[in-house]
Formats: C-alpha cells, structure tokens, sequence
C-alpha cells in the first residue's frame, strides 16, 4: 500500500469548516487509500454532515468512490469500522451521543456508496463491492480470520438490533441500521424472479449463516417493534441534521438523487414533519420491511453443493447448475413459524429448549397491533405468515372471541376490492380460507353479531352477525372478479371459503341468503351465455379451421370452469339445508322465492343428484304451503312465519347425504417465486427507490423522464 497518505485536517478545536467536511469526503471517495487504522475515519465519522451539495456533485463522488474502491477497500472499511461502533454501542453501559453519531454517520455513509455500487454492478457475484481485504493489515489484528468482511458486518448489525433496546438515544441508530439492512439486502432487486443455484447475495446470505440466538433475538425485537411502535423524538436532536434544521449534504442526496443513491423520502421525513402519527410507525414499518424480507428469502443450492461452514457458503466444482434444485433453511422462517405466546407457562418454552432459542412475545398484542394496521398491505403479508406457518399463533386467533377485531378490517378492504392490488386481494383470501378450514372458526364467526357496519354502503346492516357478513362480502367480491379480473384463483378461493363455512351456517341473515340464491343465478347465466356460444361454434363452418378449434377449446375450458363453479355453490346451498336447515329459515326462504333458477338444471348430469335434495326441501315447504289455508296474499313475513313452524318438524327424509366439501390451503410448489417479488414491490411502494434499470425480480414500466426525481411505477 505504500507510505500512509497525511489524514486531512479538520478545523481548530476538532470543528468541522466546511473546507474541512468537503476535503474530508473528497478523500473518501479518492485515489488514495487510508489504513484502517488512520485517524481519517474517526475524523470522517465524527462529521456532523451539514454540508450541502448539488445533485451532480453528489453523483459525481459516488462514480468516484466506485471506481477507486477497487484498490482503496474503502467500503470495507467502513463497514468494519461500522461493526466496531456498534460493538462500543453494545458493550458500554452508558453510551455518549459521539458514539451514536459515528455509528449512525458510518451507517449512512456506508448505505449511499452501497447503493450505488449494488444499482451499477455489472458482475453476478458482486465483485465491485470489493469485500476482500487484506486480514494482516495494521488493525486487523482482532478480526475474525475465519469470517468475511459481509458475515462480520451482518453480526454486527443483526446483533445491534436484536440485542439493544429501542430508546429515544438509540433510535435513530436503529433506523438508520434497518435502512442499511435494505440496501444490503436489495441485491435481490438485481435477480431474476425464481431463486437459482448462481445467484449470488453476499450480505443477506450472510444473514442467513448467523447463530441461532441471534436469528431469534432479531425475529423478536422486529416483531415487537412492530407492536410496540415506538416514538421517534423531535428532529432537533439527530445527529446527522443540520444546525440551521435544513438538510445537509447527504440527506440533500434524498430529494435531489432518489434514483440513484439511498434516502428513499421515508428516510429523513419524519425529522421535520409535524405529523405525530407518521413518527410513531416508521421504525416499527421499516422493521416490518426487513422481517418480511428476511422470513421470506430463500437461499438455491444444488444437491451436491456442501454445507455452507465459517460464515461462506461453498460450492463443490463438480456443480452442475442443471440438477434439481433445493433451498437452505431459512433460519428466520423457522424462528418466526416456532414463536410461542409469552402468556404461556415458561416450561412449556422450556421443552422445546433443545430445539435452540425461542422467539417468544405476548400473541394477544400482536393480534391486537395486527388487527389496527391491516390495511397496510405489509402488514396483511405478516398476518399470512404468522396463520400458515405458526400453528400456535393460527390456534390463538381461532380461539379468540373478538375474531372481528382481525376480520372486520379484511372484509372492509375485500368490500373496496377495486382499490387494491390483486396480491392483496389474495392474501386477504388465504388468510379467510386458512382460518376457515377450523370448524370451530365457522362456528364462531354465525354467533359473533356487529351492531352496524358502517363502511357498507349498499344497504343499512344492523344486527348482523360476522358469518352473514363474511358470505355477502365474498360474494360482493366474487361478482367484481367476474366483471373485472375474470380471476378463476380468485373465484375458487371464495367459493372454498363459502364452502367450508356452509355446514356451520347459523341463523344466516335475509340479505345473506338472498345473495347466496343470486350467486348460482348469475353464475347459471354466464353458464348458459357459454353453452349457447359453444353450440353456436359448433354449427358454423369457419374458413380458418384452426383458429375456430382454438376458440372452441377456449369456450371448452370456460364452460368446464363455470360447471365446476355452479356445483360448487349447490354444494354449498345443498350442505346448509343439509345440515342446518332448521337454523337457517331465511335461506328456506330465499331458496323457494327464486325456486325457478334451478330448473334449468334439474337434469344436469352435473347436477341433478345436487338438486335432488334441493327439490325434496322445496316440495316439503311448497306442500306445506299449500295445505295452508289463506285468506288474501302470501306476504314475507306470513312466508317466513310457515317456515319457522315447519323447520321444527322437519326431519330431512328423503335428503341425501353428501361428503361434506372441505377444501384446504396448501402453498405453491415454490412459494418464493411469489413472496420474494411481492415483498420487495412492498419496500418500494413505500418510497425506497432503486434504479428501474437494475431491476429484474419483476417487470418495471420505466418512464423517460428528465427529471431527476420523477418516480418509477414498479
């Protein structure tokens, strides 16, 4: 390396002058190479960073820090000195604000020229990014031989944010901490969207190699950030802001560079503004983020690559990328899918001790934080997490009496389909038919009654019970998919969920009922619309005979769909009368005042054993009625009142019984090819910007802009 280049000076008394700052960044990002142990990186990380530069400027020294980093290992360098705060941070019993501030500044700094470099990489294995150091050099005497500069540097971090308390003088740290977590993790921005043998993650590769009492204590501290959601204090006392409240240098990069280095706008907004509520949530969504993404990864091995030893995974050089692929535990995953309930007694925790350390916490306010921030959409992907791959979370929520608490707020937005994603549609869907494969749940939902639903704008609801509820609003949305998405998933996950809670059906309300007969209505009517086409095709003789096949097979396969479709919700009619018919008059009801909807397909082969049963009630009641004698008119509630006496009597002779329909919700073959996209479309729908170019998890539509902060639609 040659002689040690001068440290540049800093002004008297220690006080950063702005020649000084830009000096002490000019040497940053240039030619020469300062030891790691030179007294240029506590001067550098001791600046308060209230310079302010332009966007050129800003862009300028990162190509410069880029291309000299080759010899300089600047970025190393930093990051091991990142490391070295954070231990000081956790090891001293009482911290002073200087350490904060070069922990934070060595933090943020770090995260800019990350970003960068990961947005302009040209190599699959990250090589500009230059982690390799030489050990021997002076001050390295204590650095573990063993691990890489990226295992180093994400134990450090990892352990500073499971095993440091979130306080008003170590916040700023944490955020700053989990920011840099999503830069250091956003490689995966970088690959393409089914996880390969190839690819390449040094840093949250890193992650997933760590103790397991480290992995616990993060999946804790995360989960209970996002419970708790801790208060940021008042912007006057970051360490990084500038004196006179404006934004200095590199918060400047923000607003001027978004596209092309750090700072999303979360990054720094909290600081001036004067909103309360946004204070509160940041750290605890921004943890959420970083959970998501670390529960979610999914390492690609091939079956002959060794297991991964001293913080690197290796690969045999007999590799053949073409075998069948398999994938490393994910630590986190497991961690978060073994949390037990704080609430239960410690022996229990305790039995399972061989397993290693329990992330444990109380379920009773994740259930409650859940239930208030569900209409955040990361917060619906946690709630999918913790009921399909928790059992003892997913028991603890089926055993709540206040199941409204979780369920009015997917209702509510499964009612306002049209202004969500589709991904969040159908998470929304998975958790309802999660929770609906327990009997108990179906049970619960038919007696727990609202006083009102107020965001349900078609009619008035009073006294409603939440069953009722849940069968108008996945009805309501099977009727959007049919005139928007044309979703057959969509559709087929309604149904099971309508379908599991039939045989529980009780005391179904008028509406309920009413929409349910409409339901096999509509679908009947798109039924015969298809079945007239088909048969239309059939009799014309088309001059493209190829092209008409297609066609035919299409109209084929949509009427085979809307078939299976129609038996589903006979199935569904057919089990309520089935088994609950004599708590369920209103379905009686609604059944015998749309009676002719089903005479269509009173000899459909598909059909006819279905509507058998359906016939024997309708013949039962309309018998009944006849026998009656009326003077004047049928009214409703002179129908209704014959029903309830009649429901009494009835013993359901003559009624087949039917294996009960029963479907269940099992994760697709590769899960991380959905999961892995839809987290990080999450991150950057929150404002963490990433060059649009780099991207290739998933599609970008990227616009032509000479604007240097228009946003990217991703």
């Amino acid at each position: 390396m040659g002689a040690a280049p001068s440290t540049p000076r800093l002004g008297e008394a220690g006080a950063a002058s702005p020649g000084a700052a830009e000096q002490m960044f000019a040497a940053l990002v240039g030619d020469r190479a300062y030891p790691i142990s030179s007294e240029f990186w506590r001067q550098l990380l001791e600046l308060p960073l209230t310079q302010q530069w332009p966007r050129d400027r800003v862009l300028q020294a990162c190509h410069a820090f880029a291309q000299n980093n080759y010899h300089t290992k600047h970025l190393a360098k930093i990051l091991i000195h990142l490391v070295w705060c954070l231990q000081e941070c956790t090891s001293a019993s009482s911290v002073s604000s200087s350490v904060y501030r070069k922990a934070i500044n060595a933090a943020y700094i770090s995260s800019i020229f990350l970003k960068f470099i990961i947005e302009n990489a040209k190599a699959d294995n990250w090589q500009e990014l230059c982690l390799d150091i030489d050990k021997d050099e002076k001050g390295l005497e204590n650095f573990p031989s063993d691990q890489s500069v990226e295992y180093f540097l994400m134990k450090g971090v990892l352990n500073y944010i499971g095993s440091v308390d979130v306080s008003p003088e170590s916040c700023y740290l944490h955020h700053e901490l989990l920011n840099l977590m999503l830069v250091l993790m956003s490689t995966q921005l970088c690959s393409g969207p089914s996880p390969e043998p190839k690819d390449v993650h040094p840093f949250i590769d890193a992650a997933m190699l760590q103790d397991s009492s480290i992995v616990a204590s993060v999946v804790q501290k995360l989960l209970l950030n996002f419970v708790r959601r801790p208060q940021i204090p008042s912007n006057d006392s970051h360490p990084v802001f500038s004196d006179d409240g404006g934004p200095g240098v590199l918060q400047r990069v923000g607003s001027a560079a978004a596209n092309f280095v750090l700072l999303p706008y979360y990054t720094f907004n909290y600081f001036v503004s004067a909103s309360a509520e946004g204070a509160t949530s940041q750290l605890a969504d921004n943890s959420l983020l970083v959970l998501l993404i670390l529960i979610h990864y999914r390492k690609c091995i091939s079956m002959n690559e060794s297991i991964p030893t001293d913080g690197v995974y290796m690969s045999d050089s007999t590799t053949n990328v073409k075998d069948a692929p398999a994938f490393h535990e994910n630590p986190y995953c497991k961690a978060i899918n073994n949390a037990k309930d704080i609430q239960f007694d410690h022996a229990d925790v305790e039995g399972n001790a061989q397993n290693g350390p329990v992330v444990r916490l109380s379920f009773a306010s994740l259930f409650d934080a859940l239930g208030t921030c569900l209409k955040d959409e990361s917060s619906v992907l946690l709630l999918y997490s913790l009921v399909h791959g928790n059992c003892d979370f997913q028991e603890y929520v089926l055993v709540r009496t206040d199941l409204d608490t979780l369920l009015m707020p997917i209702l509510e937005m499964l009612y306002n389909a049209s202004r969500k994603t589709s991904n969040q549609i159908y998470m929304l869907l998975i958790i309802l038919l999660i929770l609906s494969q327990d009997s108990t749940f179906n049970a619960s939902v038919h007696k727990l009654v609202l006083p009102s639903v107020p965001w349900y704008q078609e009619r008035l609801m009073h006294q409603t019970s939440l069953g009722s509820l849940m069968v108008v609003v996945l009805i309501r949305t099977i009727k959007y998919n049919l005139s928007k998405l044309r979703d057959v998933y969509l559709h087929t996950n309604c149904l099971a969920i309508l379908a599991n809670m039939g045989p529980h059906a009780h005391r179904l309300s008028a509406y309920a009922s009413q929409r349910l007969v409409s339901l096999f209505d509509m679908l009947s009517r798109k039924y015969a619309k298809l079945a007239e086409l088909k048969n239309d095709k059939a009799l014309k003789v088309m001059s493209d005979q190829m092209e008409a096949d297609i066609i035919s097979d299409d109209t084929s396969t949509e009427l085979h769909i809307y078939t299976d479709f129609l038996r589903i919700v006979l199935e569904i009619i057919n089990a309520i009368l089935t088994y609950a018919l004599p708590r369920n008059p209103e379905v009686v009801y609604a059944v015998l005042h749309r009676q002719e909807v089903f005479q269509p397909f009173k000899n459909h082969p598909r059909f006819n054993e279905l509507l058998e049963n359906i016939y024997t009630v309708l013949d039962f009641f309309n018998s009944r009625m006849d026998m009656q004698q009326l003077d004047g008119e049928w009214s409703v509630d002179k129908v209704l009142e014959l029903i309830n006496k009649n429901c009494r009597s009835w013993r359901g002779e003559g009624m087949k019984m039917f294996t009960q329909l029963r479907f269940t919700y099992e994760q697709e073959s590769h899960p991380e090819e959905f999961f892995i996209p839809y987290a990080w479309r999450l991150i950057l729908s929150r404002g963490f910007s990433f060059n649009p170019g780099a991207i290739n998890l998933f599609p970008v539509e990227i616009h032509v802009d000479d604007s240097p902060s228009s946003e990217q639609k991703v």
